[in-house]
Protein backbone atom coordinates (compact mmCIF):
# COMPACT_ATOMS: atom_id res chain seq x y z
CA UNK A 1 0.00 0.00 0.00
CA UNK A 2 2.72 2.31 0.89
CA UNK A 3 4.54 1.31 -2.63
CA UNK A 4 1.48 2.23 -4.33
CA UNK A 5 0.83 5.38 -2.85
CA UNK A 6 4.81 6.67 -3.31
CA UNK A 7 4.17 5.52 -6.95
CA UNK A 8 1.57 7.49 -7.87
CA UNK A 9 2.66 10.62 -5.12
CA UNK A 10 6.32 10.54 -7.73
CA UNK A 11 4.41 10.49 -11.08
CA UNK A 12 1.65 12.99 -9.93
CA UNK A 13 3.31 15.68 -8.13
CA UNK A 14 6.48 16.77 -10.93
CA UNK A 15 3.16 17.04 -13.35
CA UNK A 16 1.43 19.31 -11.04
CA UNK A 17 4.66 21.42 -10.36
CA UNK A 18 5.45 21.49 -14.04
CA UNK A 19 1.54 23.06 -14.49
CA UNK A 20 1.91 25.21 -11.79
CA UNK A 21 5.84 26.46 -13.09
CA UNK A 22 4.29 26.27 -16.60
CA UNK A 23 1.38 28.61 -15.57
CA UNK A 24 4.11 31.33 -13.27
CA UNK A 25 6.13 31.50 -16.43
CA UNK A 26 3.30 32.31 -18.66
CA UNK A 27 1.94 35.42 -16.68
CA UNK A 28 5.82 36.05 -16.18
CA UNK A 29 6.03 35.87 -20.48
CA UNK A 30 3.02 37.77 -20.80
CA UNK A 31 4.42 40.77 -18.77
CA UNK A 32 7.23 40.44 -20.50
CA UNK A 33 5.44 41.59 -23.72
CA UNK A 34 5.97 45.20 -22.23
CA UNK A 35 8.90 47.07 -22.30
CA UNK A 36 10.19 47.53 -18.96
CA UNK A 37 10.38 51.60 -18.57
CA UNK A 38 13.49 52.37 -15.90
CA UNK A 39 11.83 56.08 -14.62
CA UNK A 40 14.08 58.65 -12.50
CA UNK A 41 11.78 60.30 -9.83
CA UNK A 42 12.70 63.78 -11.27
CA UNK A 43 11.22 62.22 -14.92
CA UNK A 44 8.20 61.18 -13.22
CA UNK A 45 7.51 64.52 -11.69
CA UNK A 46 7.87 66.44 -14.79
CA UNK A 47 5.68 64.16 -16.89
CA UNK A 48 2.78 64.79 -14.09
CA UNK A 49 3.31 68.38 -14.64
CA UNK A 50 2.93 68.84 -18.53
CA UNK A 51 -0.34 65.94 -18.35
CA UNK A 52 -1.80 66.62 -14.89
CA UNK A 53 -5.58 68.16 -15.83
CA UNK A 54 -5.70 69.28 -12.54
CA UNK A 55 -2.43 71.61 -13.16
CA UNK A 56 -3.74 72.91 -16.73
CA UNK A 57 -7.36 73.52 -15.04
CA UNK A 58 -5.95 76.08 -12.19
CA UNK A 59 -3.00 77.65 -15.21
CA UNK A 60 -6.04 78.30 -16.92
CA UNK A 61 -7.83 79.98 -13.98
CA UNK A 62 -5.14 82.07 -13.89
CA UNK A 63 -4.49 83.31 -17.11
CA UNK A 64 -8.06 84.47 -16.94
CA UNK A 65 -7.22 86.20 -13.77
CA UNK A 66 -4.07 87.75 -15.70
CA UNK A 67 -6.85 89.01 -18.23
CA UNK A 68 -9.52 90.04 -15.79
CA UNK A 69 -6.43 92.81 -14.18
CA UNK A 70 -6.16 94.10 -17.32
CA UNK A 71 -9.79 94.19 -18.00
CA UNK A 72 -10.17 96.08 -15.02
CA UNK A 73 -7.71 98.81 -15.41
CA UNK A 74 -9.44 99.48 -19.12
CA UNK A 75 -11.64 101.42 -16.60
CA UNK A 76 -9.31 104.35 -17.02
CA UNK A 77 -9.10 104.02 -20.96
CA UNK A 78 -10.12 107.27 -22.56
CA UNK A 79 -13.74 107.41 -23.91
CA UNK A 80 -13.84 108.76 -27.33
CA UNK A 81 -17.37 109.88 -28.29
CA UNK A 82 -18.07 111.30 -31.83
CA UNK A 83 -21.85 112.11 -33.15
CA UNK A 84 -23.13 114.61 -35.93
CA UNK A 85 -26.79 114.90 -37.18
CA UNK A 86 -29.25 116.78 -39.29
CA UNK A 87 -32.81 118.58 -38.45
CA UNK A 88 -34.90 120.44 -40.88
CA UNK A 89 -38.17 121.74 -40.04
CA UNK A 90 -40.65 124.00 -38.65
CA UNK A 91 -41.47 123.59 -34.85
CA UNK A 92 -44.55 125.61 -33.80
CA UNK A 93 -43.88 128.70 -30.98
CA UNK A 94 -46.46 129.85 -28.64
CA UNK A 95 -45.61 133.55 -29.04
CA UNK A 96 -46.64 136.50 -30.70
CA UNK A 97 -43.23 137.07 -31.38
CA UNK A 98 -42.81 133.69 -33.42
CA UNK A 99 -40.16 135.45 -36.13
CA UNK A 100 -42.03 133.28 -38.63
CA UNK A 101 -42.47 135.22 -42.19
CA UNK A 102 -45.52 136.59 -43.04
CA UNK A 103 -48.05 134.28 -44.07
CA UNK A 104 -46.42 131.02 -42.35
CA UNK A 105 -46.98 129.48 -38.64
CA UNK A 106 -43.85 128.86 -37.76
CA UNK A 107 -39.96 130.10 -39.00
CA UNK A 108 -37.99 127.50 -40.94
CA UNK A 109 -35.04 125.81 -38.70
CA UNK A 110 -31.86 123.72 -40.94
CA UNK A 111 -29.22 122.31 -38.48
CA UNK A 112 -26.15 120.10 -39.02
CA UNK A 113 -23.89 119.48 -36.19
CA UNK A 114 -21.37 117.30 -34.75
CA UNK A 115 -19.81 117.02 -31.56
CA UNK A 116 -16.74 115.47 -30.12
CA UNK A 117 -15.11 114.65 -26.94
CA UNK A 118 -12.79 112.87 -25.07
CA UNK A 119 -13.62 111.90 -21.37
CA UNK A 120 -11.21 110.48 -18.64
CA UNK A 121 -11.48 109.00 -15.29
CA UNK A 122 -9.21 109.42 -12.89
CA UNK A 123 -6.76 107.65 -10.21
CA UNK A 124 -8.04 110.46 -7.96
CA UNK A 125 -11.97 109.06 -8.33
CA UNK A 126 -12.45 112.23 -10.48
CA UNK A 127 -12.85 112.80 -14.01
CA UNK A 128 -11.87 115.11 -16.69
CA UNK A 129 -13.90 115.37 -20.31
CA UNK A 130 -13.06 117.70 -23.20
CA UNK A 131 -15.46 118.70 -25.92
CA UNK A 132 -15.61 120.20 -29.43
CA UNK A 133 -19.04 121.13 -30.76
CA UNK A 134 -19.71 122.88 -34.29
CA UNK A 135 -22.75 123.48 -36.06
CA UNK A 136 -24.40 125.34 -39.33
CA UNK A 137 -28.26 126.45 -38.88
CA UNK A 138 -30.64 128.35 -41.80
CA UNK A 139 -33.54 129.90 -40.79
CA UNK A 140 -35.66 131.52 -41.82
CA UNK A 141 -37.02 133.62 -38.49
CA UNK A 142 -36.87 137.34 -39.08
CA UNK A 143 -35.46 137.36 -35.17
CA UNK A 144 -32.05 135.93 -36.22
CA UNK A 145 -29.36 137.74 -37.70
CA UNK A 146 -27.21 135.28 -39.24
CA UNK A 147 -28.36 133.01 -41.89
CA UNK A 148 -26.06 129.93 -42.38
CA UNK A 149 -24.54 130.70 -38.99
CA UNK A 150 -21.26 128.40 -38.02
CA UNK A 151 -21.33 127.99 -34.11
CA UNK A 152 -18.21 126.32 -32.88
CA UNK A 153 -17.50 125.63 -28.97
CA UNK A 154 -14.64 124.15 -27.10
CA UNK A 155 -14.79 123.17 -23.33
CA UNK A 156 -13.20 121.01 -20.68
CA UNK A 157 -14.58 119.64 -17.37
CA UNK A 158 -13.16 118.52 -14.15
CA UNK A 159 -15.45 116.65 -11.64
CA UNK A 160 -13.43 115.65 -8.49
CA UNK A 161 -15.33 113.92 -5.52
CA UNK A 162 -14.82 115.53 -1.88
CA UNK A 163 -16.62 112.22 -0.20
CA UNK A 164 -18.24 109.94 -1.53
CA UNK A 165 -15.46 108.06 -4.43
CA UNK A 166 -12.57 110.22 -2.97
CA UNK A 167 -11.55 107.25 -1.54
CA UNK A 168 -12.80 103.93 -3.41
CA UNK A 169 -14.80 104.20 -6.33
CA UNK A 170 -16.34 101.21 -8.92
CA UNK A 171 -13.58 101.67 -10.94
CA UNK A 172 -10.55 100.92 -8.14
CA UNK A 173 -13.29 98.17 -6.71
CA UNK A 174 -12.67 96.54 -9.58
CA UNK A 175 -9.19 96.86 -9.82
CA UNK A 176 -8.34 95.35 -5.97
CA UNK A 177 -10.81 92.39 -6.83
CA UNK A 178 -8.94 92.21 -10.21
CA UNK A 179 -5.77 91.85 -8.20
CA UNK A 180 -6.91 89.48 -5.38
CA UNK A 181 -7.94 87.49 -7.44
CA UNK A 182 -5.39 87.10 -9.64
CA UNK A 183 -3.54 86.22 -5.93
CA UNK A 184 -5.93 83.56 -5.18
CA UNK A 185 -5.70 81.94 -8.96
CA UNK A 186 -1.91 81.98 -7.86
CA UNK A 187 -2.19 80.46 -4.83
CA UNK A 188 -4.55 77.52 -5.79
CA UNK A 189 -1.91 77.23 -9.05
CA UNK A 190 0.55 76.74 -6.80
CA UNK A 191 -1.18 74.24 -4.04
CA UNK A 192 -2.53 71.89 -7.24
CA UNK A 193 1.20 71.99 -8.26
CA UNK A 194 2.60 71.07 -4.58
CA UNK A 195 -0.42 68.45 -4.37
CA UNK A 196 0.50 67.06 -7.57
CA UNK A 197 3.93 66.70 -6.97
CA UNK A 198 3.49 65.54 -3.71
CA UNK A 199 0.86 62.45 -4.97
CA UNK A 200 3.48 61.46 -7.24
CA UNK A 201 6.26 60.75 -5.13
CA UNK A 202 4.20 59.47 -2.84
CA UNK A 203 2.97 57.09 -5.36
CA UNK A 204 6.69 56.81 -6.73
CA UNK A 205 7.61 55.19 -3.42
CA UNK A 206 4.51 52.79 -2.81
CA UNK A 207 5.50 51.82 -6.07
CA UNK A 208 9.07 51.49 -5.17
CA UNK A 209 8.23 49.78 -1.36
CA UNK A 210 5.66 47.40 -3.87
CA UNK A 211 8.06 46.01 -5.98
CA UNK A 212 10.43 45.51 -3.12
CA UNK A 213 8.07 43.39 -1.72
CA UNK A 214 7.14 41.34 -4.64
CA UNK A 215 10.76 40.73 -4.33
CA UNK A 216 10.88 39.47 -0.48
CA UNK A 217 7.50 37.36 -1.25
CA UNK A 218 9.39 35.74 -4.27
CA UNK A 219 12.34 34.81 -2.14
CA UNK A 220 10.44 33.72 0.62
CA UNK A 221 8.79 31.78 -1.95
CA UNK A 222 11.85 30.11 -3.21
CA UNK A 223 12.87 29.22 0.65
CA UNK A 224 9.82 27.52 0.93
CA UNK A 225 10.63 25.61 -2.23
CA UNK A 226 13.58 24.42 -1.19
CA UNK A 227 12.45 23.59 2.64
CA UNK A 228 9.94 21.45 0.87
CA UNK A 229 12.74 19.73 -1.76
CA UNK A 230 14.86 18.96 1.28
CA UNK A 231 11.95 17.48 3.42
CA UNK A 232 11.16 15.34 0.41
CA UNK A 233 14.97 14.17 0.20
CA UNK A 234 14.51 12.84 4.04
CA UNK A 235 11.18 11.11 3.21
CA UNK A 236 12.91 9.38 0.36
CA UNK A 237 16.33 8.46 2.62
CA UNK A 238 13.33 7.49 5.13
CA UNK A 239 14.83 9.55 8.00
CA UNK A 240 10.93 11.55 7.89
CA UNK A 241 7.47 10.18 7.93
CA UNK A 242 6.01 10.78 5.05
CA UNK A 243 3.41 13.32 7.00
CA UNK A 244 6.14 15.58 7.56
CA UNK A 245 5.75 17.08 3.91
CA UNK A 246 2.41 18.49 4.58
CA UNK A 247 3.70 21.58 6.33
CA UNK A 248 6.31 22.76 4.02
CA UNK A 249 3.93 22.31 1.15
CA UNK A 250 0.75 23.84 3.37
CA UNK A 251 3.27 26.87 3.39
CA UNK A 252 4.58 27.18 -0.10
CA UNK A 253 0.89 27.63 -1.71
CA UNK A 254 0.54 30.29 0.93
CA UNK A 255 3.29 32.27 -0.01
CA UNK A 256 2.53 31.50 -3.27
CA UNK A 257 -0.89 33.46 -2.50
CA UNK A 258 1.39 36.21 -1.09
CA UNK A 259 3.23 36.24 -3.99
CA UNK A 260 0.46 36.47 -6.45
CA UNK A 261 -1.34 39.38 -4.32
CA UNK A 262 1.91 41.14 -3.65
CA UNK A 263 2.08 41.18 -7.73
CA UNK A 264 -1.52 42.51 -8.33
CA UNK A 265 -0.55 45.43 -5.54
CA UNK A 266 2.23 46.45 -7.39
CA UNK A 267 -0.06 46.71 -11.07
CA UNK A 268 -2.13 48.62 -9.02
CA UNK A 269 0.34 50.29 -7.68
CA UNK A 270 1.64 50.88 -11.28
CA UNK A 271 -1.32 51.96 -12.47
CA UNK A 272 -1.63 54.78 -9.91
CA UNK A 273 1.26 56.50 -10.70
CA UNK A 274 0.70 56.43 -14.70
CA UNK A 275 -2.64 57.74 -13.69
CA UNK A 276 -0.95 60.68 -12.54
CA UNK A 277 2.15 61.43 -14.80
CA UNK A 278 0.76 59.92 -18.37
CA UNK A 279 -1.25 61.66 -20.62
CA UNK A 280 -4.40 60.71 -23.11
CA UNK A 281 -2.43 60.17 -25.94
CA UNK A 282 1.01 58.11 -24.57
CA UNK A 283 -0.46 54.86 -25.80
CA UNK A 284 2.83 53.10 -25.69
CA UNK A 285 3.92 54.21 -22.02
CA UNK A 286 0.46 52.76 -20.78
CA UNK A 287 1.65 49.21 -21.84
CA UNK A 288 5.06 49.75 -20.75
CA UNK A 289 5.98 48.86 -16.96
CA UNK A 290 7.32 51.58 -14.85
CA UNK A 291 10.65 50.62 -13.22
CA UNK A 292 11.84 53.03 -10.49
CA UNK A 293 15.33 53.73 -10.79
CA UNK A 294 15.65 55.10 -7.51
CA UNK A 295 15.41 53.14 -4.18
CA UNK A 296 18.46 54.07 -2.27
CA UNK A 297 18.42 54.24 1.89
CA UNK A 298 16.98 57.45 2.83
CA UNK A 299 19.29 59.16 4.99
CA UNK A 300 17.40 59.93 8.73
CA UNK A 301 17.87 63.43 9.84
CA UNK A 302 16.62 65.71 12.26
CA UNK A 303 14.01 68.82 11.16
CA UNK A 304 13.99 72.52 13.11
CA UNK A 305 10.45 72.27 14.19
CA UNK A 306 10.24 76.04 14.59
CA UNK A 307 11.94 76.96 11.19
CA UNK A 308 9.68 74.45 9.38
CA UNK A 309 6.53 76.22 11.08
CA UNK A 310 7.56 79.58 10.35
CA UNK A 311 8.35 78.46 6.88
CA UNK A 312 4.60 76.95 6.89
CA UNK A 313 3.43 80.15 7.79
CA UNK A 314 5.29 82.21 5.30
CA UNK A 315 4.60 79.53 2.36
CA UNK A 316 1.77 77.99 2.81
CA UNK A 317 -0.47 78.71 -0.94
CA UNK A 318 -3.56 78.08 1.44
CA UNK A 319 -2.97 81.06 3.61
CA UNK A 320 -1.86 83.24 0.73
CA UNK A 321 -5.05 82.26 -0.60
CA UNK A 322 -7.01 83.32 2.14
CA UNK A 323 -5.49 86.28 2.48
CA UNK A 324 -6.34 87.28 -1.18
CA UNK A 325 -9.70 86.65 -0.29
CA UNK A 326 -9.59 89.16 2.86
CA UNK A 327 -8.16 91.47 0.35
CA UNK A 328 -11.10 91.25 -1.79
CA UNK A 329 -13.44 90.84 1.50
CA UNK A 330 -11.83 94.76 2.90
CA UNK A 331 -12.08 96.33 -0.86
CA UNK A 332 -16.29 95.50 -0.84
CA UNK A 333 -16.33 96.40 3.18
CA UNK A 334 -14.39 99.85 1.94
CA UNK A 335 -17.00 100.10 -1.25
CA UNK A 336 -19.53 99.63 1.25
CA UNK A 337 -18.80 101.96 3.83
CA UNK A 338 -17.95 104.75 1.04
CA UNK A 339 -21.68 104.31 0.21
CA UNK A 340 -22.89 105.17 2.96
CA UNK A 341 -21.43 108.90 2.31
CA UNK A 342 -23.57 111.81 0.80
CA UNK A 343 -21.88 113.17 -2.43
CA UNK A 344 -20.11 115.86 -2.63
CA UNK A 345 -18.17 117.16 -6.19
CA UNK A 346 -16.07 119.78 -6.71
CA UNK A 347 -16.93 121.01 -10.90
CA UNK A 348 -14.54 123.21 -12.54
CA UNK A 349 -15.24 123.82 -15.84
CA UNK A 350 -13.92 126.60 -19.15
CA UNK A 351 -15.71 127.04 -22.32
CA UNK A 352 -15.04 128.84 -25.67
CA UNK A 353 -17.45 130.07 -28.81
CA UNK A 354 -17.44 131.42 -32.02
CA UNK A 355 -19.45 132.60 -34.16
CA UNK A 356 -20.01 133.64 -37.84
CA UNK A 357 -22.37 134.06 -40.62
CA UNK A 358 -23.86 135.77 -43.12
CA UNK A 359 -26.65 138.63 -42.83
CA UNK A 360 -30.22 136.85 -42.75
CA UNK A 361 -32.23 138.54 -45.29
CA UNK A 362 -35.34 137.39 -44.31
CA UNK A 363 -34.41 139.39 -40.76
CA UNK A 364 -36.31 142.41 -40.29
CA UNK A 365 -34.60 145.66 -39.08
CA UNK A 366 -31.37 147.47 -41.27
CA UNK A 367 -28.48 146.14 -38.27
CA UNK A 368 -25.83 144.96 -39.83
CA UNK A 369 -23.61 141.92 -39.01
CA UNK A 370 -20.66 142.95 -36.67
CA UNK A 371 -17.35 142.66 -38.53
CA UNK A 372 -16.10 139.54 -35.77
CA UNK A 373 -19.22 137.88 -36.91
CA UNK A 374 -19.31 138.30 -40.70
CA UNK A 375 -17.81 135.39 -42.60
CA UNK A 376 -17.74 131.38 -42.73
CA UNK A 377 -16.98 128.39 -40.84
CA UNK A 378 -13.49 129.93 -40.83
CA UNK A 379 -14.16 133.20 -39.39
CA UNK A 380 -16.16 131.05 -36.57
CA UNK A 381 -12.73 129.09 -35.16
CA UNK A 382 -10.75 132.31 -35.80
CA UNK A 383 -13.41 133.70 -32.50
CA UNK A 384 -12.96 130.75 -30.70
CA UNK A 385 -9.40 130.90 -31.30
CA UNK A 386 -9.09 133.98 -29.65
CA UNK A 387 -11.48 133.72 -26.67
CA UNK A 388 -13.18 136.49 -26.95
CA UNK A 389 -16.53 134.74 -25.79
CA UNK A 390 -16.02 132.12 -22.96
CA UNK A 391 -17.37 131.22 -19.81
CA UNK A 392 -15.76 129.67 -16.21
CA UNK A 393 -17.67 127.43 -14.28
CA UNK A 394 -16.98 126.39 -10.33
CA UNK A 395 -20.01 124.87 -8.76
CA UNK A 396 -20.24 122.18 -6.11
CA UNK A 397 -23.35 119.70 -6.06
CA UNK A 398 -23.91 118.32 -2.80
CA UNK A 399 -26.92 115.07 -2.91
CA UNK A 400 -27.26 112.71 0.17
CA UNK A 401 -30.37 109.60 0.62
CA UNK A 402 -32.46 110.78 3.22
CA UNK A 403 -31.53 107.50 5.88
CA UNK A 404 -30.10 105.56 3.39
CA UNK A 405 -30.86 102.37 5.04
CA UNK A 406 -30.21 100.18 2.19
CA UNK A 407 -25.65 101.39 2.09
CA UNK A 408 -25.77 101.27 5.78
CA UNK A 409 -26.82 97.73 5.69
CA UNK A 410 -24.43 97.05 3.38
CA UNK A 411 -21.60 98.23 5.11
CA UNK A 412 -22.92 95.99 8.31
CA UNK A 413 -22.69 92.87 5.95
CA UNK A 414 -19.55 93.89 4.32
CA UNK A 415 -18.16 94.11 7.72
CA UNK A 416 -19.07 90.84 9.04
CA UNK A 417 -18.19 88.82 5.84
CA UNK A 418 -14.75 90.62 6.29
CA UNK A 419 -14.65 89.65 9.80
CA UNK A 420 -15.37 85.90 8.77
CA UNK A 421 -12.86 85.87 6.40
CA UNK A 422 -10.41 87.00 9.04
CA UNK A 423 -11.34 83.89 11.19
CA UNK A 424 -10.69 81.46 8.55
CA UNK A 425 -7.48 82.90 8.35
CA UNK A 426 -6.67 82.08 11.91
CA UNK A 427 -7.96 79.03 11.84
CA UNK A 428 -6.50 77.99 8.98
CA UNK A 429 -2.64 79.17 10.85
CA UNK A 430 -3.43 77.11 13.33
CA UNK A 431 -4.25 73.72 11.51
CA UNK A 432 -0.90 74.42 9.63
CA UNK A 433 0.97 74.55 13.10
CA UNK A 434 -0.89 71.37 13.74
CA UNK A 435 -0.26 69.91 10.16
CA UNK A 436 3.24 71.11 10.59
CA UNK A 437 3.51 69.01 14.27
CA UNK A 438 2.20 65.85 13.14
CA UNK A 439 4.71 65.84 10.32
CA UNK A 440 7.58 66.00 11.89
CA UNK A 441 6.27 63.68 14.48
CA UNK A 442 5.74 61.47 11.55
CA UNK A 443 9.32 61.97 10.10
CA UNK A 444 10.76 60.86 13.39
CA UNK A 445 9.25 57.96 14.09
CA UNK A 446 9.60 56.76 10.71
CA UNK A 447 13.24 57.45 11.44
CA UNK A 448 13.59 55.30 14.43
CA UNK A 449 11.51 52.78 12.85
CA UNK A 450 14.33 52.19 10.37
CA UNK A 451 16.93 51.61 12.72
CA UNK A 452 14.94 49.02 14.75
CA UNK A 453 13.31 47.72 11.51
CA UNK A 454 17.08 47.15 10.25
CA UNK A 455 18.23 45.67 13.71
CA UNK A 456 15.54 43.09 13.65
CA UNK A 457 16.23 42.16 9.90
CA UNK A 458 19.86 41.47 10.85
CA UNK A 459 18.30 39.57 13.97
CA UNK A 460 15.71 37.38 11.92
CA UNK A 461 18.68 36.78 9.26
CA UNK A 462 21.01 34.92 11.83
CA UNK A 463 18.17 33.32 13.66
CA UNK A 464 17.33 31.37 10.36
CA UNK A 465 20.58 30.50 9.52
CA UNK A 466 21.55 28.74 12.77
CA UNK A 467 17.90 26.97 12.60
CA UNK A 468 18.62 25.78 9.04
CA UNK A 469 22.30 24.63 10.86
CA UNK A 470 20.24 22.83 13.23
CA UNK A 471 17.58 21.67 10.81
CA UNK A 472 20.16 20.18 8.82
CA UNK A 473 22.15 18.81 11.83
CA UNK A 474 18.29 16.69 12.55
CA UNK A 475 17.61 18.92 15.47
CA UNK A 476 14.88 21.11 14.13
CA UNK A 477 12.06 21.12 12.63
CA UNK A 478 10.32 22.32 9.57
CA UNK A 479 7.83 24.32 11.90
CA UNK A 480 11.01 25.99 13.36
CA UNK A 481 12.49 26.56 10.30
CA UNK A 482 9.34 27.86 8.31
CA UNK A 483 8.44 30.14 11.28
CA UNK A 484 12.10 31.89 10.94
CA UNK A 485 11.83 32.23 7.49
CA UNK A 486 8.40 34.15 8.28
CA UNK A 487 10.13 36.09 10.97
CA UNK A 488 12.88 37.06 8.16
CA UNK A 489 10.16 37.84 5.83
CA UNK A 490 8.33 40.41 7.69
CA UNK A 491 11.20 41.92 9.17
CA UNK A 492 12.26 42.39 5.93
CA UNK A 493 8.87 44.10 5.32
CA UNK A 494 8.66 45.76 7.98
CA UNK A 495 12.28 47.23 6.94
CA UNK A 496 10.45 48.43 3.68
CA UNK A 497 7.72 49.70 5.33
CA UNK A 498 9.54 51.88 7.43
CA UNK A 499 12.14 53.45 4.63
CA UNK A 500 8.74 53.98 3.00
CA UNK A 501 7.09 55.71 5.42
CA UNK A 502 10.02 58.01 6.43
CA UNK A 503 10.42 58.63 2.69
CA UNK A 504 6.21 59.86 2.38
CA UNK A 505 6.58 61.56 5.75
CA UNK A 506 9.65 63.98 4.85
CA UNK A 507 7.13 64.72 1.03
CA UNK A 508 4.65 65.11 3.49
CA UNK A 509 6.90 67.67 5.58
CA UNK A 510 8.28 69.21 2.84
CA UNK A 511 4.43 69.94 1.90
CA UNK A 512 3.34 70.83 4.92
CA UNK A 513 6.20 73.61 5.46
CA UNK A 514 5.38 74.66 2.06
CA UNK A 515 8.79 74.17 0.50
CA UNK A 516 8.12 71.05 -1.74
CA UNK A 517 8.49 73.20 -4.93
CA UNK A 518 11.65 74.85 -3.77
CA UNK A 519 13.04 71.86 -2.56
CA UNK A 520 12.67 69.90 -5.63
CA UNK A 521 13.84 72.75 -8.04
CA UNK A 522 10.29 73.78 -9.38
CA UNK A 523 9.26 77.39 -10.55
CA UNK A 524 6.29 78.74 -11.46
CA UNK A 525 7.07 80.85 -14.66
CA UNK A 526 5.68 84.04 -15.76
CA UNK A 527 1.82 83.20 -16.94
CA UNK A 528 1.68 84.47 -20.66
CA UNK A 529 -1.75 85.03 -22.31
CA UNK A 530 -1.13 83.22 -25.08
CA UNK A 531 -2.16 79.60 -25.58
CA UNK A 532 0.42 77.19 -24.95
CA UNK A 533 2.49 78.91 -22.18
CA UNK A 534 4.24 76.82 -19.34
CA UNK A 535 2.50 77.05 -15.90
CA UNK A 536 5.66 75.60 -14.18
CA UNK A 537 9.56 73.97 -15.08
CA UNK A 538 11.14 71.48 -12.92
CA UNK A 539 14.61 72.47 -12.18
CA UNK A 540 17.05 69.93 -10.66
CA UNK A 541 15.19 67.32 -9.03
CA UNK A 542 16.28 65.09 -6.08
CA UNK A 543 14.80 62.30 -4.73
CA UNK A 544 14.70 61.70 -1.09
Amino acid sequence: MNVSVRAQKSFSEPARWVLVTGALLAALAGRALAADRPLPLAEAIAMALSNNEAILVQREGLVAAEAAVGGARGAYDPLLELSGGWRDGRRPVNSSFSGAPAGRLAPKQEVIDATAGVSQLLPTGGSVALRGTSARGKTDSVFQLLSPAYDTGLGVEFRQPLLRDRAIDPARFGLKVAAADRELAAADLRRQLMETVAAVERSYWTLTATRRELSVREEALRLAQDQLGETEHRIEAGASPETEVAQPRAELERRRGELLASREAATRAENALKLLILGDTDTTSWGDHLVPSEDAAPAVSSVDVVAAMTRALESRPELAALEAVIDRRKAETALAKDAVRPSFDAVLAYERFGLAGTRNRAASGSGTVPSRLDGGFSDSLDLLRDGDLDEARVGLVFAVPIGNRRARAGAAIAKSVERQAEADLTLARKEVRTEVLDAVAALDTAGQRIEAAKAAREAAEVQLMAERERFGAGISTNFLVLTRQNDLSRARLDEIAAQTDYRQAAVDLARTSGVLLEERGIAIDGIAIEEGGSAASPGTQGGK
